[in-house]
């Protein structure tokens, strides 16, 4: 995600970069030939390519609206996460014995916090297309890490791992059946959490709509030069680059924001979020090895 900071000009432009040297290119060309050579007789009424600015622009507003749809929903769904992650953790500590009177009781909450912890940072690994299971082996013990190495779905894996160790304690006395029912309705709604990621992950944004608006952005950079060199000559090259450069960063930006788990710097900043929800769980079983806020030294996090 994006901060407040200032955002490099290398990172704004480099996104541009060949689009603009294209239309830098094209319009110098266009814009020399005529000068010296007087040969370019194609003049079109400017009121052609404002019409196509026109629509271009409103097609751009609604691609980028939707992007940002997109990435905003991505955003609820992992502060869903945290919010889930933090009830499912205090109904664990509150449903059960004291774990200052139970030793087994402590040891079986901090292992299930352990393994929520888990859950989050594999499902973000997951979602950017890494290996789900790297670094879990700290949160989980061997046999977990067996159990969930025999499956596609690493979250959904630790998931059952929870819902298994809810059904034992049920059996045990730990929880009545009110409680386990509570809890097991926080699970669904992670569950339910990690398919709304999978579902804006796997739903490709309509190719053929972003297609044609580029198509069409082409086109109205191509037919710009003829409608402003018999009025500005030459100057229309700076001109031209500055109109593009508008649209072109416009286009960029909702291309970033419809894919909000592609690991890039507009991404949801996942990695972040489980930090947070790191530090808040181990907080709440007092556990003393809570890790430190890693400062945003760049112009993003992930």
């Amino acid at each position: 995600m994006l901060l407040k900071k200032k955002i490099p000009i290398s990172y704004v432009f480099g996104k541009v970069k060949y689009e603009i040297s294209f239309v830098l290119i094209y319009a110098t060309l266009i814009g020399v030939w005529d000068k010296y050579f007087h040969t370019i007789n194609i003049h079109i009424p400017l009121s052609v390519p404002m019409i196509l600015g026109t629509v271009l622009s409103l097609l751009l507003a609604f691609k980028s609206n939707q992007a940002y749809d997109r990435w905003w929903e991505a955003r609820i769904v992992w502060g869903a996460i945290v919010n889930d992650s933090r009830t499912l953790t205090r109904q664990i500590l509150n449903f059960m014995a004291d774990p200052y009177v139970s030793v087994n009781v402590k040891n079986f909450q901090d292992r299930f916090v352990n393994r929520q912890i888990a859950w989050c940072y594999s499902l973000g690994q997951s979602l950017r297309n890494q290996i789900p299971t790297q670094q879990l082996d700290k949160y989980l013990e061997p046999h977990e890490m067996e159990f969930i190495s025999k499956h596609d779905n690493v979250p959904n894996a630790l998931l059952q791992l929870h819902a298994r160790d809810l059904k034992n304690i049920l059996e045990e006395g730990q929880i009545n059946k009110i409680q386990q029912l509570a809890l097991d309705e926080t699970l669904t709604r992670l569950c339910d959490s990690m398919g709304k990621c999978e579902r804006i992950k796997n739903t490709v944004f309509p190719a053929t709509y972003s297609l044609y608006i580029h198509f069409s952005l082409f086109v109205f950079i191509l037919l710009l030069p003829f409608a402003l060199l018999e009025t500005f000559g030459l100057f229309q090259v700076p001109m031209i680059a500055t109109i593009a450069l508008s649209f072109f960063l416009i286009e960029k930006m909702a291309i970033h924001l419809q894919d909000p788990f592609e690991n890039k710097p507009t991404d949801t900043p996942m990695t972040t979020i489980t930090l947070t929800i790191e530090r808040n769980l181990k907080q709440m079983v007092n556990d003393n090895k809570i890790p430190e806020k890693v400062p945003a030294d760049k112009f993003y996090v992930l």
